[in-house]
């Protein structure tokens, strides 16, 4: 099934149509700003839309105290949760804002290394685990980082105050469990590899796989032995080998990875150093499996490719190994759905004069994000879905002016938009990826904003 309603207007109703902003108007008044957002969505506020009096009770919606992000985007993070059927991946991770610092922004936060200002947005993306169909996101939270007071404290001081680590479990509890017939499993980068958010995916009955940047971590095997993670894996029988393609990084020519999967169960025990969560939920001993792809002879400079994953999964074979490794893959998901926020809705570039304002467009422009993310999943399984259907007419005006061929199905949009980010589009070059896609939409909105700037000049 298709979770992207691909008429704006009926988009827009079922999401914002149920917000609770304290009158009937309000939510009136958010439907009609969400149409003229997803039918220009890089665009600014003023050009997004055109009439005076529409403006103004735009920017009046957005100050208004009941229109906060939660307000408009809890909706969508209930159905989100009541489409989910099978097993669902939730992939979880935190958004750094950056609204620069040459603007006088009330109430914003640091950002970056203390230079920057604006807000976090930790977001838990809801893809489906057999076809990677993104159904929406499931639950978020917009934090502020707060300042160190005491630099000099210890470890032991530090579980003391409140921690921006906090924040996983926090989204992980906001979703909560699952339906009756539902499997929710929580798929995280390194940065939750910490005991507390296994403890949480286990109160939730969820399950999760998390890769490890603790490899030095002790723990225990099931017959309770002492071990250090990465020691207990070195031990261990390869159970196969894979091929993964690895994308190009800043350093890296892309290229096919050849890796050997090695698996054993493990025990996670509770630290010495415990939190005020740790203390209150008593001793924890989570038994879990670790699935490690090491990748084998890397090209000279390269970094390689070594992933050690925990997970509640079993994974006793190759086959059950590798179908943990194929669900942390999909985890870059999270990483296309920041890209959709910041590039193609331009969050960061949004001109107004206070963080509540800029929260409550964040929470408008998050649920338009996931139906730009929804667009390329569209287009790769029904090719020849009319563009029109679902593209903005700009987009596709624009993208025909520059490629001069005729732009008919879904499949030709996303092709030729690949086109411009370098994609040769020969028969034999298989699907654009990500890295030319999005190349291409940056030239794109490039050339969209360059217009718009010369009809304003002109006119």
């Amino acid at each position: 099934m298709s979770f992207l309603v691909l008429d704006v207007a009926q988009w827009a109703e079922k999401q914002f149509g149920s917000c609770h902003l304290g009158n009937i108007a309000r939510s009136r008044r958010a439907v009609k700003v969400a149409v003229q957002f997803a039918s220009n969505p890089d665009a600014s506020t003023p050009d997004q839309i055109e009439r005076w009096s529409d403006l103004k009770a735009a920017y009046r919606l957005f100050d208004q105290e009941d229109v906060t992000f939660t307000a408009l985007a809890a909706p969508h993070w209930q159905q989100t949760r009541d489409l989910a059927s099978g097993t669902c991946l939730l992939l979880n991770d935190t958004m750094e804002t950056d609204f620069g610092t040459h603007r006088n922004v009330r109430g914003l936060g640091p950002t970056g290394d203390g230079g920057g200002q604006g807000f976090m947005l930790h977001s838990s993306l809801m893809v489906q685990a057999g076809t990677r169909e993104v159904i929406g996101l499931a639950g978020q939270e917009l934090f502020y980082r707060q300042p160190r007071q005491n630099r000099n404290e210890n470890f032991a001081q530090s579980l003391k105050r409140p921690r921006e680590s906090e924040v996983w479990g926090r989204v992980i509890d906001k979703v909560g469990p699952a339906a009756p017939g539902v499997k929710y499993v929580h798929v995280c980068d390194r940065g939750a590899d910490n005991i507390e958010v296994f403890c949480h995916c286990r109160q939730q009955q969820c399950g999760w796989v998390i890769r490890a940047t603790q490899l030095k971590r002790d723990g225990e095997t099931p017959d309770g032995r002492r071990v250090k993670l990465a020691g207990w894996l070195d031990t261990q029988a390869v159970l196969g080998t894979y091929e993964l393609s690895v994308r190009a990084t800043g350093k890296d020519k892309p290229r096919t990875a050849r890796l050997e999967v090695r698996a054993a169960p493990f025990v996670l025990i509770s630290p010495r150093h415990k939190s005020d969560y740790l203390r209150r939920i008593g001793p924890q001993r989570i038994a879990e499996w670790v699935v490690e792809a090491r990748e084998i002879n890397p090209p000279k400079g390269a970094t390689p490719v070594h992933w050690v994953l925990h997970t509640s999964e079993l994974a006793e074979t190759f086959e059950q190994a590798w179908q943990i490794l194929e669900y942390y893959e999909v985890r870059w998901l999270i990483e296309e759905f920041h890209k959709c926020l910041k590039t193609g809705c331009r969050l960061e570039a949004r001109l107004y004069e206070t963080a509540p304002r800029l929260e409550a467009v964040a929470g408008m422009l998050s649920v338009l994000a996931v139906r730009l993310l929804q667009m390329k999943s569209v287009a790769q399984r029904e090719p020849e879905l009319p563009a029109k259907e679902i593209v903005p007419q700009a987009w596709l005006e624009m993208l025909r002016a520059l490629r001069k061929r005729p732009i008919h199905t879904i499949s030709d949009f996303f092709r030729h938009l690949a086109g411009l980010g370098g994609f040769l589009m020969r028969k034999h070059d298989g699907d654009p990826g990500w890295i030319t896609l999005w190349r291409g939409f940056n030239k794109l909105l490039l050339c969209l904003r360059g217009a718009r700037a010369l009809r304003r000049k002109g006119g």
